[in-house]
């Protein structure tokens, strides 16, 4: 009789678990039906501040507001520079530890400087020890790609992207009718060749910003080329039967604001202040707001002190940077970092700067804040979220894509009230879990009665 009760309990067991494994969320890395399975693309718009559709008629990007989630706006890491702040996202980390700390790669003690383009392709300045999202998913099992994001065309201790286009130099930012060929690409690599995770990046509003600046009547044209292409994406996702399975986030990496110029205000040349020859060992001041400066041996407090002088700007060792920043650990920051106020430039010599639009500043300014936009099968409709930093996108893109993260500096909870249910089965009953063994234990105790 004891026998018969206990083979009982054991059938009945065997059912409660093989009913738990059917019922495990599809997408986990340990493979299910790929029909179903959860994907992921994130699109970036370079310089795309999180007001630019305020003024402009965009009635795709208002359409998502109701079918998705839109955050009030999102905040850049320090720095607000195009690939620091893209490989923030795609790690998780701060600029303090993943290393790219800007858009050139550059040797102090060679004085090299590679132009940003060039740079996309030099996997040593990628290459820190940091892994991008790309890699951890391909090691749990998934295929990804990158079309023109900053750092997917690395290698990372060896491996690569399973797929990466990166961006030539020279390449046309604002052909719409290309525009239109990437989002095609992109979609058939989910629909057709079962990738899980795309990035996919644009160049613009950010060229328009910096040419014409945030205020002329081009940037809000190509907004408005903008929405027209997410109107061809969400028509995209319909024609290659994605609606069901495929997550998007469009985001950027920082805002823009207006450069102040004569006779308003005097540009800040910072050789009037210091002898560079003489003082600095390596510099790169004439890139937007931000800078850094290498002293030469035993120059340190004089260049700190001249650079005091100088107006309109900030100067800081690095290891007395507000902690807020993430940049004082760096081991590849220079010793001496200057940051300007808002809209106003930096210049090194005299070198002519046209730029009428500009980033690089504090972080903090509400013209370096950027969007967010989300839709999908695992996201609310009509969700509004709170400000949040773009470092937590990166545990978000995770529980998307089921998989475990990496080591990060984001957090989970600034996002999870944007999606549907837990997607990690964090409210199903595992078979390890506190719940499901108080019930196996309360269901052998009273049938043994």
């Amino acid at each position: 009789m004891a026998t018969v009760r206990l083979q009982t309990i054991f059938l009945i067991l065997l059912a409660i678990l093989s009913a738990w494994a059917a019922a495990k969320p599809s997408g986990s890395p340990s493979g299910s039906d790929v029909g179903s399975k959860k994907r992921l693309l994130l699109i970036s718009f370079d310089g795309f501040r999180w007001d630019y559709d305020q003024d402009v008629d965009t009635p795709n990007l208002d359409r998502l507001a109701w079918d998705g989630v839109k955050a009030k706006y999102i905040t850049p890491p320090m720095l607000t520079m195009t690939s620091p702040s893209h490989f923030t996202t795609i790690t998780g980390r701060w600029v303090e530890d993943h290393e790219v700390v800007h858009n050139m790669m550059f040797n102090t003690k060679t004085n090299l400087k590679v132009p940003h383009k060039v740079t996309l392709r030099r996997s040593e300045w990628w290459d820190n020890g940091v892994l991008p999202l790309w890699i951890t998913a391909q090691n749990q099992g998934l295929k990804t790609a990158s079309f023109h994001y900053p750092g997917g065309g690395a290698n990372y201790s060896g491996q690569a992207v399973n797929r990466a286009i990166v961006e030539e130099s020279g390449h046309i930012d604002d052909n719409e009718t290309e525009w239109r060929q990437n989002i095609d690409t992109v979609l058939s690599w989910f629909s057709e060749e079962d990738f899980d995770l795309v990035t996919l990046y644009y160049g613009e509003p950010d060229n328009v910003g910096h040419m014409r600046g945030p205020d002329h009547p081009d940037r809000k044209a190509i907004i408005r080329q903008i929405d027209r292409t997410v109107g061809y994406l969400r028509d995209g996702i319909t024609r290659h039967m994605l609606n069901s399975t495929l997550n998007v986030i469009i985001t950027s990496d920082h805002g823009m604001t207006t450069v102040k110029k004569r006779p308003l205000v005097d540009e800040i040349v910072l050789n009037k202040y210091l002898d560079l020859l003489k003082l600095a060992s390596f510099e790169i001041l004439d890139y937007g707001g931000f800078g850094i400066l290498t002293p030469r041996p035993g120059k340190e407090q004089e260049v700190l002190e001249a650079l005091a002088k100088a107006p309109n700007l900030t100067v800081y060792r690095k290891e007395d940077m507000p902690e807020s920043f993430h940049l004082g650990r760096s081991q590849r920051m220079p010793p001496v970092v200057v940051i300007a106020d808002l809209g106003f430039n930096l210049n090194s010599r005299f070198i002519v700067y046209v730029n009428k639009g500009d980033h690089g500043f504090h972080n903090g300014e509400m013209d370096m804040k950027m969007i967010f936009r989300a839709f999908g099968p695992d996201f609310k409709k009509n969700f509004l979220s709170e400000p949040f930093d773009s470092i937590h996108i990166y545990p978000l893109m995770c529980r998307l894509l089921d998989i475990r993260a990496e080591p990060n500096n984001g957090s989970l909870e600034h996002t999870a009230d944007m999606l549907i249910g837990t997607h990690d089965g964090g409210s199903r009953m595992s078979p390890t879990s506190p719940m499901m063994l108080t019930f196996i234990f309360v269901f052998i105790s009273t049938t043994m009665l």
